[in-house]
């Protein structure tokens, strides 16, 4: 469990920045350059992501198991996953109604995903994994909506032919992942054998 708590902190304290020291990482870009920042950046979130990959296998090989949730929770966070995916797929494509609704779709593509993954697991290193990456992200998009306040900023209008492309691409992605990547990267299958 050591090893998934350090790659969180480092994953999501890098993470973090914006969140809590937005005027120091300015002024660290303006010192350093955009290069030397985008480097650490880099290199420090690889290595927390490497250890909480790493972290998350080792506490899976002798689970903490706090509850058995329901066989129901497993098709609610399908389903949430699939509301993920599109919301993830609305962060780069340009022009759509859900980034020009929403403004910030990554992350609370993010927060689906970790409710998602918290209502359908019940280990331990479950809660603290998807738990770690709720909390970051409903104080990075707390974060986001306030510098968007302080700057005025104003996101285009969406068109619904890059609205219907996000739902397409984000639904096929998602068709993807939920039956063959999955299983193949994390081990479990979402829909059964």
């Amino acid at each position: 469990m050591g090893m998934l708590i350090l790659g969180l902190v480092l994953f999501l304290g890098v993470h973090s920045v914006r969140i809590f020291a937005d005027d120091w990482r300015s002024q660290t870009i303006a010192k350093r350059g955009e290069g030397a920042w985008k480097g650490l950046y880099s290199l420090l979130s690889i290595l927390g992501f490497g250890l909480i990959i790493w972290g998350y296998g080792l506490a899976r090989q002798q689970p903490v198991v706090l509850w058995m949730p329901p066989v129901a929770m497993r098709h609610i966070a399908s389903l949430l996953t699939l509301i993920a995916f599109i919301l993830l797929v609305a962060a780069y494509v340009p022009r759509n109604g859900i980034k020009a609704r929403l403004h910030h779709p990554m992350v609370i593509s993010v927060k689906v995903w970790a409710f998602a993954h918290l209502l359908s697991n019940g280990n331990l290193a479950d809660i603290v994994l998807f738990g770690a990456f709720l909390v970051w992200a409903v104080l990075d998009f707390r974060a986001a909506r306030g510098r968007d306040r302080a700057a005025q900023t104003v996101y285009p209008a969406g068109k619904p032919m890059a609205t219907v492309i996000t739902v397409v691409v984000g639904t096929v992605a998602w068709v993807g992942f939920a039956l063959w990547l999955h299983g193949l990267l994390i081990g479990v299958r979402p829909f059964g054998a």
